[in-house]
């Protein structure tokens, strides 16, 4: 497998489009493209500042609108691509305990920019669909602190446990694949149900 790391903040279209031009002149074009750039800052709706209202939205859906930009606009010439944008449960339903309204709302704001570029681009020869995950268990909340809060969001989810990055890996393939040809503008809610409670 042939790979390249790269550097870029999100939110700033030259560095977008500097990300873009070195896969072009690497590879010579882009098939596909994951969006998957986020950030949470946890704050209850009253004490959100502006700034952190700003920040979130400047990477969530400010840069991944920057990034589908870019990708799609090199697909669209080409008559091919597929994009898949990372949402997250928190389109869906409020999660709880946590107060996280620029997270939840930007989040939202995926799905729909998801479905809107699904519709303008789908009879161009590119997909946009996004994957709306649950609660991912990563090292980032592992920690003694956070234990009481991951066992408050346990006892809301059926499947009872986390999400594995396993469980979004074969959405992510499918999604890349031409066995999703037919699909645009989706929002694939991998949760283990707890959106449904």
């Amino acid at each position: 497998i042939k790979s390249i790391a790269l550097t870029a903040d999100v939110s700033k279209p030259e560095d977008v489009q500097r990300m873009v031009d070195t896969i072009v002149a690497r590879w010579g074009t882009v098939h596909i493209a994951c969006n998957n750039a986020g950030i949470n800052m946890n704050s209850a709706s009253e004490d959100t500042s502006l700034e952190e209202w700003d920040k979130t939205f400047n990477v969530n859906l400010r840069g991944l609108f920057l990034c589908c930009q870019a990708a799609g606009r090199i697909m669209l010439n080409q008559g091919y691509g597929k994009i898949i944008n990372t949402a997250s449960m928190a389109s869906l339903i409020v999660p709880h305990p946590q107060k996280q309204l620029a997270y939840n709302a930007s989040k939202a704001g995926v799905v729909k920019l998801t479905q809107t570029l699904g519709t303008e681009w789908i009879d161009r020869g590119v997909n946009v669909n996004c994957i709306s995950p649950g609660i991912v268990d990563t090292p980032l909340i592992r920690s003694k602190d956070l234990r009481p809060l991951v066992r408050r969001w346990l006892g809301d989810i059926p499947a009872g446990r986390l999400a594995q990055a396993t469980d979004l890996q074969a959405a992510v393939v499918y999604l890349a694949s031409e066995a999703s040809d037919y699909m645009t503008g989706h929002n694939l809610v991998i949760e283990g149900g707890q959106s449904l409670w």
